[in-house]
């Protein structure tokens, strides 16, 4: 596909509440509506057990099975200009129940930028304590799970084989990426 000049119109093809369809010349893309984005928590609980990671699991419609995946959500869907480290704390206590002590805000980051031009800062939050029962809200039905650090190659293995897709941002987990140090 041919890379269309900066300054070529971008057309609207069509456009939702959260997604817009946009092209420009012959590229077709996806986006956030109303300029929201997501923040994604990467949420490590340590004990004297060890270090552990909070992941949840929930239905993903697009692929019409449950998916594993660090807790996220839209920034600025309900307030505008919202900054991300209020909704991620928001997220982190709706979708798994833990209240975090410690934030570091590691950047922003693409998810497919070849189709989709939605970006996500992802967030660590640390010192963790539980003080709800998660599962988000409006019929979310998130699952929450406390995994070893140790132990995440098998958890994900073995969620792959009950069918469970795998969000790709998973694979930093697997790879240590952020968790060295």
């Amino acid at each position: 596909m041919t890379r269309p000049s900066p300054d070529a119109p971008i057309e609207t093809q069509w456009e939702g509440r959260f997604i817009t369809v946009k092209q420009q010349g012959t590229w077709e893309y996806v986006s956030r509506s109303r300029g929201i984005h997501a923040a994604v928590i990467l949420a490590i609980d340590e004990d004297p057990d060890g270090r552990h990671v909070i992941l949840v699991e929930q239905y993903r419609v697009p692929l019409k099975v449950q998916c594993l995946e660090l807790p996220a959500g839209l920034v600025g869907d309900d307030t505008a200009g919202e900054a991300p480290e209020i909704a991620a704390q928001r997220e982190l206590e709706e979708e798994t129940g833990y209240h975090a002590e410690n934030w570091r805000t590691v950047g922003e980051f693409y998810s497919s930028p070849g189709m989709v031009s939605e970006s996500f800062t992802l967030l660590i939050a640390t010192g963790l304590t539980k003080v709800g029962a998660g599962g988000g809200v409006d019929g979310e039905d998130i699952i929450v799970h406390r995994v070893p650090l140790d132990g995440i190659a098998d958890f994900v293995a073995a969620k792959r084989a009950e069918g469970c897709g795998i969000d790709v941002r998973v694979a930093m987990l697997l790879a240590g990426g952020l968790l060295a140090g």
